[in-house]
């Protein structure tokens, strides 16, 4: 008789109900991410100037399930561009109005789980939106987190590359707008959403 003296490792067992890791489900099924064609959305590059060099921040906000820092974006709309897609986005996520430029500025990829539970290839058109307006009241307030961040420390905080360097080098187009004043904390917005 042979005794095995080797430490096995041990397997991960999974949760029923709970949905494996990203990376897992491909290791699974590596077919999916090349069978599917890719899914559009749209999102919302927020800047806002900090002082008269020039100097700027960038707004990243939290995924509502992962928690991990992304830029506001959405799906297409029925009737609307894909411009005002991110403007609505960026109103609906973070309470934020501006200047919106008609024209990307980038694109990014990344996958995304499905309410299915099925992975989808995901290309995001990204357009610069110049914030000079930001509310206390918007549709999704207290489900994120949101933070105004130096573009390179944006580009470290999210995860997707190509995001990473377009944030770490991004520059704003157009020509700068004049900013609402700061809001006081309990201060009520004076309308819930409109283009600039």
């Amino acid at each position: 008789m042979e005794l095995d003296l080797m430490p096995r490792k041990k397997q991960k067992v999974e949760a029923p109900g709970s949905r494996p890791s990203l990376l897992a489900q491909l290791a699974r099924e590596p077919e999916k991410l090349f069978s599917a064609a890719f899914r559009q959305q749209y999102g919302a590059v927020c800047f806002r100037y900090i002082d008269d060099t020039g100097n700027i921040e960038v707004l990243l906000i939290s995924s509502r399930d992962s928690g991990r820092w992304i830029v506001p974006k959405g799906w297409p709309m029925k009737r609307k561009k894909p411009y005002e897609t991110a403007e609505i986005e960026a109103w609906e996520e973070a309470g934020v109005n501006g200047v919106v430029h008609k024209t990307p500025v980038g694109r990014y990829t990344y996958l995304k789980f499905l309410d299915d539970g099925e992975i989808a290839p995901i290309i995001v058109d990204l357009f610069q939106i110049e914030v000079t307006d930001q509310k206390n009241v918007f549709k999704e307030k207290g489900q994120r987190q949101m933070a105004w961040l130096a573009p390179d420390e944006a580009a470290r905080r999210v995860r997707e590359l190509e995001l990473k360097s377009l944030l770490v080098d991004f520059t704003p187009r157009g020509k700068r707008r004049k900013q609402e004043p700061p809001l006081v904390p309990d201060e009520k917005p004076s309308r819930q959403c409109g283009n600039e």
